[in-house]
């Protein structure tokens, strides 16, 4: 089968073409045909973050080269592009001439690919950026009559941290099969919206059993890069100051708090431990190893924290398997320690390479291959942006 997908969540444009075969098991294996992606993470520096109409933009302008990157052998069209076709695109795009204006041409002069079926991001994520993606979705789809599968962004997460991969930096020979573990599985998704807990007793089935209650660890780590003055997104930053402070012993001489740490329950809280670190640069002077070492402590308790409560999650509902996503599961403190301690208790960590762990359209092809397999389909005329939308 071959699978198009599409991500638009935030402020990473992204289209893939995989083909896969096999069930949920030993028999799955799938390999990149096409991959092309573009972050604005440059663009929205300037705003300290995402800024949601910009993002919209920017996914308007790069959906259509991103495609004919990843189908650069499409076929010439013999049919011809009906007026229609032309209308009836016109409304799906009527919020976003730009792609309107780049996608007729190559839909005049190109045919239907061999793609099966098309997977596309509808939630959690930006409104407005969400709706770019699903649009170009549902244009692609009326168009060429494939089917449209949508995704949970987050269940892509947990998908792409089940594979074992290969090739990674050669991107289009990339291949991966699903990695052998058991069920239960505990997944800790942390990135710039979410820092949760879900188990899974079978594939596909989710439930919440512990969340931030304020701020998700990825955003404590970009506001604290911005009151250390540093970058976006800061959670790089942040974390390159940590390593340094560490090769140079520098430690802190003041203990940041480990917020929720011994409460009887696995929820999150970040904003304190935010205040925190406000409270001891206001106002003050800061030199550079008075940056590291706040990075440092401030990257320690977080990571103490995440891995406390995940090891207590295991342990009460006995999860065998550990599976991290989201973008901060690229941060290789937290990695380090979560492994760590995991071996300790004997469960297995499942975690995607660095490069995979932030937003792509590989992890959207991915989860919406097994969402094919049960042909889970999606309606064009109701399919919605959601960017509340819950995994569990």
């Amino acid at each position: 089968m071959k699978v198009l997908g599409i991500e638009t969540s935030c402020d990473e444009t992204a289209v893939c073409l995989i083909e896969a075969e096999g069930d949920f098991g030993p028999t799955f294996s799938w390999k990149m045909l096409g991959n092309a992606l573009l972050s604005q993470a440059k663009l929205h520096e300037q705003y300290g973050g995402v800024f949601p109409n910009l993002a919209k933009r920017e996914h308007a302008k790069n959906l259509v080269p991103l495609l004919s990157q990843c189908l650069p052998k499409l076929p010439l069209s013999h049919v011809g592009f009906t007026k229609p076709n032309i209308e009836n695109l016109r409304k799906i795009l009527e919020r976003e001439p730009e792609l309107l204006d780049q996608l007729i041409p190559l839909l005049e002069q190109h045919g239907r690919p061999d793609v099966d079926v098309i997977t596309v991001t509808y939630g959690p994520g930006l409104e407005p950026a969400l709706w770019v993606g699903i649009n170009f979705a549902k244009a692609l789809s009326l168009v060429w009559n494939i089917p449209i599968v949508a995704v949970n962004h987050m269940e892509g997460h947990v998908i792409m941290s089940m594979m074992g991969h290969s090739n990674i930096l050669e991107n289009v020979g990339m291949s991966g099969k699903l990695n052998v573990f058991e069920f239960p599985v505990l997944a800790l998704l942390i990135s710039g919206g979410h820092t949760e807990l879900v188990l899974s007793k079978t594939f596909g089935e989710y439930r919440l059993i512990g969340q931030t209650r304020d701020d998700a660890a990825g955003e404590a780590f970009d506001k604290v890069a911005r009151l250390l003055g540093l970058g976006y997104p800061g959670g790089p930053e942040i974390s390159r100051l940590a390593a340094e402070a560490r090769n140079d012993n520098l430690v802190a001489d003041f203990k940041l708090p480990r917020p929720m740490l011994s409460d009887d329950n696995f929820d999150f809280s970040f904003s304190g431990l935010k205040t925190a670190v406000l409270r001891l640069v206001d106002g003050n002077q800061l030199l550079e190893d008075d940056k590291r070492k706040i990075a440092r402590e401030f990257e320690d308790a977080v990571a103490e924290v995440l891995v406390a409560k995940t090891l207590r999650a295991v342990e009460a509902y006995g999860a065998n398997t550990v599976v991290v996503g989201g973008g901060v599961s690229a941060n290789k403190h937290i990695r380090s320690e979560l492994a760590a301690k995991l071996e300790t208790i004997g469960a297995k960590l499942l975690v995607c390479p660095p490069e995979l762990s932030t937003d792509n359209a590989i992890m959207i092809a991915l989860a919406g291959y097994f969402h094919t397999l049960n042909k889970d389909f999606a309606d064009p005329a109701t399919l919605r942006a959601t960017g509340n939308l819950k995994l569990a």
